[in-house]
C-alpha cells in the first residue's frame, strides 16, 4: 500500500527529506503509551535510515522509555509525562526549554494530537514536519509547521500509516521493519534461556476493562484446551503491575486445571516482558499492550477483540496473526461469543506456519 493519490500536504512537500538530509539532529516527537510507541518504530527505522549522521532523538511518554532500549540505534530517548498524570504546565515549559536549548535542524510529528503539535511549534527546530488532524485542527494548524502532510487515520495499521506520511515526504519507500534488539539478560531475568525459545505459549488474559476480557472460567478452559492440544508447549502467564491485573490474577490461578510453567504478576518490565514474548511459540491476549509486543518481536498471536471500531489501526497486518471478535451483551459484564474451541483452531492455524520474525 502507499500513500493515497489524493492526499493533501504542503506544497513541495516531496523535497523535505531532500532539504534537510544534512541535518545534524533529529527529534521525533510521539508521546504516545505502548501501542503508540511499537507503532512508531518503522517509521522510525526509516528517519534514522534517511539521515544516518544525524544525533536521533525520540520522545514517548516516559512510562514506557524503557522498552527503547532495544532500539541502539536511536541516541537519545526522551520521557513526557503521561501516566498517572498529564504533564503540568510548569513541565510543559520545561519540555520546551530544553527542546529549544538542543537546537533540532528537524523535528518530526507523526502524531496529530493538539499538545504535539504545539510543543513541536514551540521547539525552536528550523524544520517541522507534523500530519494534520483527521479534523484538520484549528485554523492556525498549518503555520505550527514547516511542511505538512495529510493520511486517513484508520482503515490500516498505525504503523503502515506513519510510514506513508514519510513517503509523502520524500523518504523512501520500504516495507515496515521492526529493527529491535533484545539483549539476553531480559530473558535471564524472567528466569528462562535461550534454549526455551519456542517450548511455551504465552497468555496475557487481562486488558483494562472487563468487557475486554474472556470470563474467568473460560480463560481457565483455554489453558485447559492449549494443554491438551499442544500437549508438548509449556504455558506461561503474565499480568501488568496494577491492582486491579493482580487481584484478577490471584483469583484466576486457583480455576486453572493445571499450574503453568512460568507466572509472572507484574514482576517484569516491559523489555523483560517483550523477551518472553519474543522466545514463545505463541501469544495469546485481548485487546491489550502485550499484542504490539508481539507484532514488535515478530512473534506470532492469536487475539479476542470487543467490537471495536478502531480495531484495524491497532492489529497486526500479516498471516502470522489471528483474531476473533467477540460482542458485548446488555446483561453480560465480559466479552461474549468467543469461542474457545476457535481459539484452539486459530492457534493451530498459525503454528502450522511456523514462526517468520521480523526481528
Amino acid at each position: 500500500m502507499r500513500a493515497t493519490a489524493n492526499a493533501q500536504s504542503s506544497p513541495n512537500l516531496g523535497t523535505f527529506l531532500p532539504r534537510t538530509r544534512n541535518a545534524k539532529k533529529v527529534m521525533v516527537l510521539d508521546l504516545g503509551f505502548l501501542g503508540d510507541t511499537v507503532h512508531l518504530l518503522p517509521s522510525l527505522w526509516m528517519i534514522r535510515q534517511a539521515y544516518p549522521q544525524a544525533e536521533l532523538h525520540v520522545t514517548v511518554a516516559a512510562h514506557v522509555t524503557s522498552l527503547l532500549e532495544c532500539v541502539p540505534w536511536v541516541n537519545r530517548v526522551w520521557g513526557y509525562m503521561r501516566y498517572p498524570r498529564h504533564a503540568t504546565l510548569r513541565e510543559n515549559l520545561e519540555v520546551v526549554a530544553r527542546l529549544r536549548r538542543e537546537k533540532f535542524d528537524v523535528l518530526i510529528n507523526l502524531n496529530g494530537s493538539d499538545r504535539s503539535s504545539w510543543l513541536t511549534f514551540l521547539s525552536g527546530a528550523r524544520e517541522r514536519l507534523g500530519r494534520l488532524p483527521d479534523d484538520g485542527g484549528p485554523p492556525f494548524w498549518k503555520k505550527m509547521f514547516t511542511a505538512h502532510v495529510q493520511h486517513p487515520f484508520g482503515g490500516e495499521p498505525v504503523y503502515w500509516q506513519r510510514c506513508h506520511c514519510l513517503e509523502q515526504a520524500g523518504f523512501p519507500a520500504a516495507p515496515p521493519e521492526f529493527r529491535v534488539q533484545i539483549a539476553p539478560k531480559h530473558l535471564n531475568a524472567a528466569q528462562i534461556s535461550a534454549a526455551d525459545r519456542g517450548t511455551y505459549l504465552h497468555l496475557s488474559p487481562f486488558t483494562t476493562a472487563d468487557y475486554k476480557e474472556l470470563p474467568p472460567e473460560q480463560i481457565a478452559e483455554l489453558a485447559g484446551a492449549l494443554q491438551k492440544n499442544f500437549p508438548e508447549k509449556k504455558l506461561v502467564l503474565s499480568c501488568a503491575p496494577t491492582p486491579r491485573e493482580l487481584e484478577k490474577m490471584k483469583n484466576l490461578l486457583p480455576l486453572l486445571p493445571f499450574q503453568p510453567w512460568r507466572v509472572f504478576a507484574g514482576n517484569l518490565n516491559l523489555i523483560q516482558l517483550a523477551a518472553v514474548i519474543q522466545q514463545s511459540a505463541l501469544h495469546f491476549c485481548g485487546d491489550t499492550g502485550t499484542l504490539h509486543l508481539a507484532l514488535m518481536t515478530g512473534t506470532p498471536a492469536v487475539s479476542w477483540f470487543w467490537p471495536n471500531p478502531g480495531r484495524k489501526e491497532w492489529f497486526p497486518a500479516g498471516e502470522n496473526y489471528r483474531l476473533l471478535v467477540g460482542t458485548n451483551e446488555p446483561a453480560a459484564k465480559y466479552l461474549c461469543r468467543v469461542e474457545t474451541a476457535g481459539l484452539v483452531r486459530a492457534a493451530q492455524s498459525v503454528l502450522s506456519l511456523g514462526k517468520t520474525g521480523n526481528t
